[in-house]
């Protein structure tokens, strides 16, 4: 807004005297402005209801029309702690046996506990110890993997296919770890245990993998990692007793201290009839060979360590076996630390048919079946399928919960106090009024604003007529009360909830709880009529309510108001606001047009008296 210095000449307020006049003017812009806000109003108010109204339609009232919304049935089990049951709509009554024979599980790696070698744990500046825990960043190299340079490769057979992944003495634990992700498994290395563990990444037979060596420097280093298990670990590790046993015979070949030694050292063994059988270490067959445990080798190597007979020039020899001896044994024990479970397929007999899954859900003949542990020998669960009467009740029941709550609120709109005499505030007149107040005020026009509408009043006497309205089942004529379905007296019902429906013996119902229950009774007794009279009524509703909310050139498909003219006033009231406010605007400037010019005449005609004034000799 320019500055404006007016009454200079003449001393008249003519601020004042303008804001007066375009005061008087500015009453059409204040009555537009509140006009529109009182449209606002109303929009707000209808949304929300709108919507209560369009979901009970689409959803509720629409589901009620169809007689396979009212089948329902429920199973139950003689043992939940082995198997629950979802019931679909095709479930068939009647009961039915089964036995869990096996679940599905996922192929499981637990891998052995890799260690260290000597050197390779973390140390301080004094060279003392601080770790010698393997973490993610230890390479293969530091757990004895150590071919001359060579690269390894290990085959991952997964339900993505077959992985080769290279390894070398730099591969780390973690890397390699990432590598088995790659490869289609889970897999995680657990620092606090020094292991790694590996599953596949869903149960069933399919689901199976293998963790296998493409060559020697793989196999080697799949030993070193814990992960080498089944016959090809089992044939590596009888390789290396033959080998260590070779070259430990080679050396007594040339030294009679050393034969002597071993004769003298009796290996317990089991003979073909599983009899423990003592024999020396000198004379093992190729077959005891394989069969050394590790405390059998750990045997050999102490008392060898024991004997003083054997020369000097040959220890140096026997503490390179020696050596070897222990890392053979290292490998054995983390040998028998790495466990590998198969996946498999879940297995149950159902009434005598035998069903596999890869999961431990099954869906047969409409039914899920969820298995959760086998059955003992000789056990049988009882599967018992039949109507759930429950579940044609407690629709019903929903059904007019939702009704309820949707028509209350509507005779609370319609039946609101009159809020005549409010009207929306203008800016100066929240500026006079305190928070609460503007609250207050505010709130009484809102919760009145759909007093009496027309709109209104016409959804709400369709559906209170409608549901008043008779449904002819096979030739009879039948309402809600003739299955215990009605309103409460009219004088005595709560306010704004005269027209809420109630079912006597309802246990949620302290008006009608102590009534007899009839609906559950028919529903017991003769579910077809039931199911007949509320599809009946639903279908009904739900065409005539369909008319009000087809739409047309005022309102929207699927609203029961005039959602489309309103908007259109709203954006008319926009529009003539921005009018009406350009036009007083106007009216303001010619006004100070007016004074500005009255000023400049009273200023000429001043500066005109002064200079007669001064030729007078004044």
């Amino acid at each position: 807004m320019p500055m404006r210095l007016s009454g200079l000449m003449s001393g008249m307020d003519t601020e004042s005297i303008i804001s007066q006049l375009v005061e008087a003017k500015k009453t059409k812009v204040t009555k537009a402005v509140k006009a529109q806000k009182t449209l606002k109003y109303k929009q707000d108010a209808w949304k929300p209801l709108n919507t209560q109204i369009k979901n009970f339609y689409l959803k509720t009232l629409s589901n009620m029309r169809y007689e396979g919304s009212f089948v329902k049935k429920t199973t139950k089990v003689s043992n939940s702690s082995i198997v629950s049951v979802i019931t679909g709509e095709s479930a068939m009554n009647g009961m039915q046996s089964l036995k869990v024979n096996q679940l599905a599980r996922s192929g499981y790696l637990t891998g052995g506990k890799m260690e260290l070698i000597p050197g390779a744990e973390k140390r301080d500046e004094n060279g003392e110890i601080i770790s010698d825990k393997v973490t993610a960043d230890t390479k293969l190299s530091e757990l004895g993997f150590d071919l001359s340079g060579s690269t390894g490769t290990i085959n991952v057979k997964s339900a993505d296919g077959l992985t080769p992944i290279k390894v070398d003495g730099s591969t780390t634990v973690g890397s390699f770890v990432s590598a088995l992700k790659s490869a289609g498994l889970n897999a995680n290395f657990d620092e606090t245990n020094g292991r790694i563990f590996v599953t596949s990444k869903g149960s069933g037979a399919a689901n199976e993998f293998e963790i296998s060596s493409g060559d020697a420097a793989g196999r080697a280093a799949l030993e070193k990692l814990g992960l080498s298990y089944g016959a090809e670990a089992e044939e590596s590790i009888a390789s290396k007793k033959t080998a260590l046993y070779s070259s430990l015979k080679s050396l007594a070949s040339s030294n009679a201290d050393l034969q002597a030694a071993l004769q003298n050292i009796n290996i317990p063994m089991k003979d073909a009839s599983g009899n423990v059988i003592s024999v020396s270490a000198d004379s093992l067959t190729d077959e005891q060979v394989k069969a050394l445990t590790d405390d059998n080798i750990v045997k050999i190597v102490s008392e060898l360590q024991r004997n003083t007979t054997i020369p000097d020039d040959l220890k140096a020899d026997l503490e390179k076996w020696e050596s070897s001896a222990g890392e053979l044994v290292k490998d054995m024990r983390r040998f028998a630390e790495t466990k590998k479970t198969a996946a498999a397929d879940a297995e149950i007999e159902l009434n005598g048919a035998t069903y596999t899954s890869t999961s431990n859900s099954f869906n047969i003949n409409g039914l899920t079946l969820t298995v959760n542990s086998t059955t003992a020998p000789g056990e049988e669960v009882t599967i018992t399928t039949q109507d759930d009467t429950d579940g044609i009740y407690d629709m019903i029941k929903n059904f007019f919960k939702e009704y309820n709550t949707m028509i209350n609120q509507m005779d609370k709109l319609y039946n609101a106090d009159s809020a005549k005499g409010y009207e929306p505030l203008t800016d100066e007149e929240k500026e006079a009024m305190s928070d609460s107040a503007i609250e207050e005020w505010e709130n009484k026009i809102k919760e009145s604003i759909l007093r009496k509408d027309s709109s209104l009043g016409t959804i709400s006497s369709t559906l209170k007529t409608l549901m008043m309205e008779p449904v002819e089942v096979d030739g009879k004529k039948m309402y809600l009360s003739s299955f215990g379905i009605g309103t409460l007296n009219y004088f005595t019902a709560p306010e704004n909830e005269k027209n809420a429906y109630h079912i006597d013996g309802d246990s949620d119902d302290a008006e009608t709880s102590g009534n007899a229950d009839k609906l559950k009774t028919m529903i017991a007794n003769d579910p077809d009529t039931v199911v007949k009279f509320f599809t009946g009524l639903a279908n009904k509703v739900f065409d005539e309510v369909g008319k009000v909310m087809e739409g047309d050139e005022y309102s929207s498909m699927y609203s029961v108001y005039d959602d489309k003219k309103m908007q259109e006033e709203y954006d008319d009231y926009t529009v003539k606001i921005k009018e009406l406010e350009k036009k007083l605007a106007d009216y303001e400037d010619k006004w100070y047009a007016k004074f500005a010019a009255m000023e400049t005449a009273l200023a000429k005609m001043q500066s005109n008296a002064s200079a007669v004034t001064s030729l007078l000799g004044g």
